[in-house]
């Protein structure tokens, strides 16, 4: 297993993230976070160590600097700014293609909340280097005028006691081209805290990058 700090540079900006590639790994999933999360979020580091179990390599990056953090924890502006955030993806997705680290790995998306749409809507323009999306709790329906022309297979999981979201994502499924699937995990609410609830979604993804995203296509 390689694990590293490291820092994207981008044309405005710099990003931190964290990168954990197993031996053998043939793909890569970034994780975009939403709704003031980071690098750091439990849930999502809990669901890449499903995934690095599963032969995936991982990169869990701030979409947001230090700064930006500071300025939305006072504000909630930033983590709402879907382009912003789906600029910046595609920033940290370029640069992974061009890494000798990481540019043989196929790239995966796993968005949270309204990371999931920013996953969107940086995928749309960057057909076929991003091969497969996974969305939990996400918000998908604020890329709605991107997802008829997404054509990577997409996997949207929610909790069955996310009423809201669930409508949410069953209009997103609606409009999505390509490859979908809509899956609800009984009794979770929108973070997931329930147990096993996380462990329900470090499977479903797993299995939905490792059908998609890390066989040959």
């Amino acid at each position: 297993m390689r694990m590293a700090e490291v820092r994207v540079p981008l044309a405005a900006v710099d990003l931190d993230g964290s990168l954990r590639i197993p031996a053998g790994a043939r793909a890569i999933v970034v994780f975009a976070h939403g709704s003031g999360s980071g690098r750091h979020s439990p849930r999502n580091r809990q669901v890449a160590e499903f995934l690095t179990t599963a032969g995936l390599a991982t990169f869990l990056v701030d979409l947001l600097t230090r700064e930006e953090e500071v300025i939305d924890l006072e504000t909630a502006e930033l983590r709402f700014d879907i382009g912003l955030l789906a600029e910046r993806l595609g920033g940290v997705t370029d640069w992974l293609a061009s890494d000798p680290a990481t540019a043989a790995l196929s790239i995966g998306y796993f968005g949270a909340s309204t990371g999931a749409a920013a996953a969107l809507i940086a995928a749309a323009d960057r057909l076929p280097t991003v091969r497969a999306i996974v969305s939990r709790g996400g918000r998908p329906d604020l890329a709605m005028s991107v997802l008829p022309n997404i054509r990577q297979p997409t996997l949207l999981i929610v909790g069955g006691a996310d009423e809201v979201v669930i409508d949410l994502n069953r209009r997103a499924l609606a409009a999505l081209g390509g490859i979908k699937r809509l899956v609800i995990v009984p009794g979770a609410t929108h973070l997931f805290e329930e147990p096993g609830a996380l462990e329900q979604v470090g499977v479903e993804a797993s299995e939905w990058f490792r059908q998609y995203l890390a066989e040959p296509s």
